[in-house]
């Protein structure tokens, strides 16, 4: 259960999202293994321009809790899709490695409106557990990882402000099915579904970015959020929905060099199979983000953001991230 505290600020972030959301880096992921970033750089296109950004990230998902407090052992449950049951306790987890390669694209259809889409070419999840816990048949696996093509995302961005010192742009986006999520185990069972490549819903997402330059200072800074609204997949399970909220400062030095720092807060719901709450999933989570991004003389942007958790709080017993990191290079045509 969320403590009172916790389950308030849940709701202020909620609300949050409904005045700034962000175009955040975000992979499909279980109730703790996503990595957040807000890229304030990235508005809309020019009237015809295409961006294409290609990037790899990393999660080291390997931090034991329970609560807000390390633990020794996070036993989780299974879902039996076939017996249509959530079996407690079934499995200790040890880690979960998780990483992805991305391409967004962007096309400036206005100079206001921007077409987008996120295509998640490859997400691997590399799974360490004792299953069969507590029998004579307990041993360790590394066996059930999933990887393959993850959920595609499409949507449209638009510039509500755009002005020489802020820049206000709101995005919708609906993530399509387009990932795995029935891949099966080594005894042939459907696997965890926190650690399938895709969720097997059709989920929205809505998101606004607000930043502001003080020209002529080489700093600018932001505020952001965003929500994500799941819906139920074909087998009766639905990922709780999630919001973020983050906020930080840019530093340019000189023409090339860009450095930022941001706190990047998330709330996830409680997952849910049948109507019935999963126990192990649901999160609360704040993290510092220091960044680079590199101008190059070719036009290209090269990138990279490390994350480091400064606050988890989960449900129950759970793995949480105990740092990621994503690196990328952007370049427009």
């Amino acid at each position: 259960m969320f403590r009172p505290r916790i389950r308030a600020a849940a709701i202020a972030a909620a609300a949050l999202v409904v005045l700034f959301s962000t175009r955040a880096v975000r992979a499909s992921c279980g109730s703790a293994s996503c990595f957040l970033v807000t890229r304030s750089d990235q508005g809309v296109e020019n009237d015809g321009a295409f961006r294409v950004d290609l990037s790899f990230r990393l999660v080291d998902q390997s931090k034991k809790l329970e609560g807000s407090h390390e633990t020794d052992e996070v036993l989780v449950p299974a879902i039996d899709f076939e017996s249509r049951e959530i079996e407690p306790d079934h499995h200790r987890e040890i880690r979960t490695q998780n990483t992805q390669l991305q391409v967004d694209l962007a096309y400036g259809l206005t100079s206001r409106v921007s077409l987008v889409g996120s295509l998640p070419l490859y997400v691997e999840r590399d799974h360490e557990h004792f299953h069969e816990v507590g029998t004579p048949e307990e041993e360790f696996s590394n066996a059930d990882g999933t990887s393959g093509f993850g959920d595609v995302r499409v949507g449209a961005r638009y510039a509500f402000l755009v002005g020489g010192r802020d820049l206000l742009i709101g995005t919708a986006a609906v993530k399509a099915p387009t990932g795995a999520y029935k891949l099966l185990d080594h005894e042939g069972a459907i696997n965890e579904p926190t650690i399938q490549p895709g969720t097997g819903s059709w989920d929205g997402i809505v998101a606004l970015n607000y930043v502001h330059h003080p020209f002529p200072s080489p700093f600018e800074w932001f505020v952001s959020g965003s929500g994500r609204f799941n819906r139920r997949n074909p087998l009766d399970y639905r990922v709780g929905d999630e919001a973020l909220v983050s906020g930080g400062f840019n530093w340019a030095k000189g023409p090339r060099w860009v450095f930022g720092l941001q706190v990047n807060a998330r709330h996830a719901g409680r997952d849910d199979y049948l109507g019935e709450g999963v126990p192990s999933t649901g999160s609360d989570s704040i993290a510092l983000t220091p960044g680079v991004r590199l101008h190059t003389n070719e036009g290209a942007e090269i990138y990279g953001y490390l994350q480091l958790p400064v606050y988890q709080d989960v449900n129950e017993s759970q793995l949480a991230p105990r740092a990621g990191f994503v690196i990328g290079i952007s370049k427009s045509f």
